[in-house]
Order: C-alpha cells, then structure tokens, then sequence
C-alpha cells in the first residue's frame, strides 16, 4: 500500500508531452547553388518536467531529427551545446532546475529566453539564437545555457542573466538555397572554414515597470552576436575561397513600451548597438506597431527601422535581424474555431518582399496538419529579394501526445 501510494505521488507531480512531426517543403525553382526541389523533415520531441517540491520544479526536452537534404547530420550521438553547422540528429533541446520563492525566482541550465514585446522583428532579444537552416523567414529558437534571476513584485520586475557559454544561431549550409550568394560568385568553390567562438561570457539586464495606462521595459546586454560576420581566405591547393565564422563583441542598450488604447495597443521596442570588433557597425534597430483584436481575428502592423551610426557595411556578413528592418511588416491571424486557424505574414521593403500564408486544422485529439505558402520577391541587392527564387509551399502533419 505505502508503496502504491509514492508511485501515485510521483505520478502526480510527473508531467511529460511531445509530438512526431514530418514537414514537407517544395520550391517551384532551383538555384545557382542548390538543385533540389523538394526537402523532407522529421522531427521528435519529448519534454519532461517533474515537481520534486513546491518550490523546486526540474524541466527537460530531447529532440530527434532526419532529413533528406543533409541539413541534420548522420552522428549518432546526443549534441548538448549546439554549435554544429547542421542540424544534431540527436540534442539536448532543455534541461534545466526552477527555483521559486515569494518575489524570487531562479532558472538555472539549458533554457529558451525571449526579450521584448514586439513581433517579427524583436530588437532586445539578445538571449535567444535561432536556427535558420530550413529558412531564413520561418526560424525557431535555441536554447542557451544560463543562470537567470527574476524579482517580481506588484509593479515593477528584474531580471538578471548569465550565459556562460556562447551559442550561436545556426546560419544556412554554403551549398544550399538559403545562402544566396552574389552572382559574381557563380562558379567559385567556397569552402566552409569553421568559426572562432567568443571565449568569454554574456550577461544581461532588465527592469520591467506596469503602469496603470502603460508598461516600459529597459534592457542591458553585454556579450556578442549570435550572427556572423565572415572572413575569407584563398586556398591556393584548391582554388577554393575559405569562408570562417566570426562572431563580433556587443553591447546593447534597449528600451520597449506597450500602451493599451480604447481601440488598439500601440507597442514600441529600439536596441542601440555598439562593438568594438573591426567591420563591425554601430547602429539602432526600432520596430513601432499597433495591435487590434477584431472578434476572431488578431492584427498586428508597424514599421520596423534601422539606423547606422558608424562604420561601413560588411559584405561578408549574415544578419537577418537588420535584413527585416527597413521594411513595413504585418501579421492576421484568424481562428475560426477551435480546431481551425489562418495566419497571414509579411514583409515589405523598398526592393524586395514575402508574405507567408498558413492553414491549421486539429482533427480528432492528436493530430493537426498545416499547408502553407510563401512568396518571396524582389532585387538580388535587397536581403529579401537575393531569396526570390526561394519561395515555396509546405505541408506539416503533427501527432502530439
């Protein structure tokens, strides 16, 4: 009996939930550096968590990924720190201990941390790398390995990060669609030459104040770029140009706002970002929008900017954050019932656009399936438009359990 009862304790605090997915992508052209039309992806993951007591709460989720287009790798052992240049076919996604006490609480292990409140573009969210192998418009994020410490009262919250470790976004394969390279590049080998990590920490801050009518936030960020810059070498062997990862130092000073308004919420989030590593630039990424809820339907629109305070442009660079400034962006979502929903997204810049459309529906308890579409255009010169031969449609089926 005694023991029949801690089995069924341990069963109450013990929590666990997951989903087999497979995703589909088909693009109607090919490019200079990727003949393929047609990718699959599957993908596994279980997450776990488990209350050892009111104040102690321990979390994990493991990943398992395959693919037909080598963008996950063939090792099979489990990845724990996400910095392979593709896809770990086994990985560590969390694991991590929650600490809570009164106005105190604490995080400490892998963990997903997200700054801000803007949408598409989110200029504070230093603590939050992403993985854009499969596209450069529709990314998910990564973990990272820190210690965080939130105080929270009634008003007013600090949150307080340390990463000890970097982890960088995971930036698209060199002979694959989603690196577009110039067309004075056609015909030249290039040659993935590794990267050079930062060796030293990253840490963070932010105060959160709410105010009756309103609610600001300001941020500190003292670490480096989780995208690269790149620097290039001759081969002289091989008449391959050597392509290296480097990730520039970073300093970021943000601030965010939302004001709730009779008809809509207005929400406002700016970074200004200074370095001290050669070819990199000073510069200031704001983003302004307007929310409104209209029965079923959810719309998002603003402006998202960028201002260049010093230095000159690297070439040899990858920054989508910066590549969706500059540009017009808008989100709709429609749920038309429980089971239903349509999400329009997009972007617009002076020489280049996308916009994304995406059908959900839930069948039964278990299963949802997602058809979509995104149309890319525009000038080789524009970071939008350099992917215009890059649009596609999808197809993702999802059993949860």
């Amino acid at each position: 009996m005694t023991g029949l009862l801690l089995f069924a304790l341990l069963a109450q605090n013990f929590e666990q939930r997951g989903f087999i997915q497979n995703q589909a992508l088909f693009y109607p052209q090919t490019t200079s550096n990727d003949g393929a039309q047609a990718v699959d992806q599957a993908a596994i993951r279980w997450e776990a968590s488990y209350k050892v007591a009111p104040w102690l709460k321990l979390a994990g989720a493991l990943d398992a990924r395959a693919d037909t287009h080598r963008q996950v790798n063939r090792d099979a052992q489990l990845n724990v720190d996400d910095r392979t240049t593709q896809r770990p076919a086994f990985s560590l996604r969390e694991l991590n201990a929650t600490l809570h006490k009164g106005k105190v609480t604490a995080e400490f292990g892998r963990q997903i941390i997200r700054w801000g409140k803007t949408d598409i573009l989110t200029p504070t969210d230093r603590f939050a790398p992403k993985d854009y192998l499969s596209s450069v418009v529709d990314s998910d994020f990564l973990a990272v390995p820190a210690a965080r410490i939130t105080i929270a009262g009634a008003n007013d919250s600090f949150d307080a990060i340390w990463q000890p470790w970097f982890t960088p976004s995971r930036t698209p394969l060199l002979n694959q669609r989603w690196t577009a390279l110039p067309p004075e590049l056609n015909g030249v080998t290039i040659a993935d030459a590794g990267a050079r990590y930062p060796g030293r920490s990253q840490f963070g801050l932010r105060w959160n104040h709410i105010a009756p009518r309103y609610e600001y936030s300001l941020s500190y960020f003292d670490g480096f770029n989780n995208l690269p810059l790149f620097s290039a070498s001759l081969d002289p062997a091989t008449a391959a140009v050597r392509a290296q990862r480097f990730y520039p130092s970073m300093r970021m000073y943000g601030a965010d706002t939302a004001i709730p308004l009779p008809w809509l919420t207005v929400k406002g989030e700016a970074g200004y970002f200074t370095s001290t590593t050669p070819g990199a630039q000073d510069y200031v990424l704001y983003v302004i929008q307007v929310e409104r809820q209209i029965k079923e339907w959810s719309l998002v629109g603003g402006y998202a900017g960028e201002a260049v305070t010093s230095g000159a442009a690297n070439a040899l660079s990858f920054t989508p954050d910066r590549g969706f400034a500059k540009s017009f962006v808008g989100h709709a979502t429609l749920t038309i019932d429980v089971n239903r929903s349509l999400t329009v997204e997009t972007a617009v810049r002076s020489a280049g656009s996308f916009v994304r459309f995406e059908y959900s529906q839930a069948f039964r308890e278990h299963w949802r399936v997602t058809p979509g579409v995104a149309w890319i255009r525009g000038d080789m010169t524009d970071f939008l438009g350099q992917y215009h031969r890059n649009s596609y449609a999808s197809l993702g089926v999802r059993y949860s359990f």
